[in-house]
């Protein structure tokens, strides 16, 4: 009888019959080669089926963990299933650190990449922004090395698995930095409106949480390496830690009140020691021109009532434009809008066609991991370089046999 297979939020079963771990290069390149179609599982975060196959999966989870620093210093080289909660301790052991991190350190550094996961900062790039090189094994078994002198880079970089199994991955690294955490309560609707630039770029990283059940924000977190005192923009301090989700236990969250402490324990919102919960949430999350913040925050408040009856929390942050072909900051600083919703796929797709209706006008991305019901010609339309990531795609695998029908619909083949 097949084991259930599923993704970490358990709203996705995967329709493989066959689940490889390879624990050597070799392993792998068998794997592949033994495959019809084949998928990569990372750690299982996406939230639709990105990731789903009708074919074989393979995680990389067992393969040598690999950290390689450069002579100068400014790059360390990873194996393909380095987790970023991993890569930051040896990277900490060094005094070195990566520009940025998700709210998660559980999550892959390959498979964040591959879908532009992010961090926040007016001026930080998404993860998939540090990487300066990458090491591709295609459905042949020959190996692709990329780097930055390569016109394929910014097309591969966020790939969405599509062109096969990155095998390596070589990040660029800054020394290693200090951060202070603040959690401010209750920021006033009327700062929002009149000082919202200011208060996201009043960190190196900001995060904006709100159950959209009132007028203004209920939680501000910033992290800072300079201490801060007073209020924010009329937001008071908080009197002890805080959870993003109000009631929630916040002994899994960083530490908070202004303590210093090192990059990896101060940017991520959860501590790596603490497992995260599975199956008790879906996410959604629609990128939206920075210059358009401030609209595309009310055109969702406009939905309050309906997104409330099926929120946990939304969280609001901003990340800098880059140059990657896929990359939903593709050539635009951008607000991010991410949705962590009940595990109620029924009740929470009609609210998502709501929000997609609301934000079109802003040119919204969607995150390629979460939940979203864009059509396929609506995202090629939406990037400019999709033409030419296709016929990347079909370069790096002419048979297709990294791909699964999600990827096909999008691809348009």
């Amino acid at each position: 009888m097949r084991e259930r297979l599923t993704n970490w939020a358990g709203n996705i079963e995967f329709g493989t019959e066959r689940l490889h771990r390879p624990r050597t290069l070799d392993e792998l390149r068998k794997a592949v080669a033994g495959a019809g179609r084949l998928r990569v599982l990372g750690s299982g975060h996406s939230f639709n089926r990105l990731a789903d196959t009708d074919g074989d999966l393979v995680s990389l989870a067992d393969l040598p963990r690999t950290a390689e620093i450069a002579a100068d210093r400014a790059s360390v080289r990873i194996d393909g299933g380095m987790r970023y909660g991993d890569l930051a301790a040896r990277l900490g052991a060094e005094g070195l650190a990566v520009h940025n991190m998700a709210s998660l350190p559980h999550i892959s550094v390959a498979g964040a990449v591959a879908t532009a996961t992010h961090g926040s900062g007016v001026r930080n790039g998404n993860l998939a922004t540090a990487v300066s090189g990458c090491e591709i094994l295609r459905a042949d078994g020959d190996i692709v090395t990329l780097d930055r002198s390569s016109p394929d880079l910014p097309g591969a970089v966020v790939g969405l698995g599509a062109l096969g199994v990155v095998t390596a991955l070589t990040l660029d690294v800054v020394p290693a930095f200090d951060l202070r955490q603040y959690v401010y309560d209750d920021l006033p609707e009327a700062a929002v409106h009149e000082h919202l630039d200011e208060i996201l770029s009043a960190g190196y990283s900001v995060s904006l949480f709100t159950r959209w059940t009132g007028t203004g924000i209920d939680q501000v977190w910033l992290k800072r390496s300079e201490p801060r005192k007073g209020d924010l923009f009329g937001a008071r301090p908080a009197d002890g830690p805080r959870h993003p989700v109000p009631g929630m236990p916040t002994a899994s969250c960083t530490e908070q009140g202004g303590v210093t402490g090192p990059w990896h324990a101060r940017l991520p919102h959860f501590r790596m020691e603490f497992t995260p919960s599975s199956g008790e949430e879906l996410q959604s999350e629609w990128h939206v021109p920075r210059a358009a913040a401030l609209a595309a925050i009310e055109a969702v408040a406009g939905l309050r009532e309906r997104v409330a009856a099926v929120l946990q929390v939304c969280e609001i942050r901003t990340i800098a434009a880059d140059g990657l072909w896929l990359s939903p900051n593709y050539e635009r600083d951008s607000l991010a809008l991410h949705f962590t919703w009940i595990a109620d796929t029924e009740a929470v797709l009609p609210v998502v066609a709501d929000l997609e209706e609301a934000l079109a006008p802003f040119g919204a991305r969607p995150h390629w991991g979460k939940i979203f019901t864009t059509t396929p010609s609506d995202l090629r339309a939406a990037y400019p370089r999709f033409a030419d990531f296709a016929a990347l795609a079909g370069r790096f695998d002419p048979n297709g046999a990294f791909r699964n029908p999600w990827l096909e619909s999008l691809l348009g083949v």
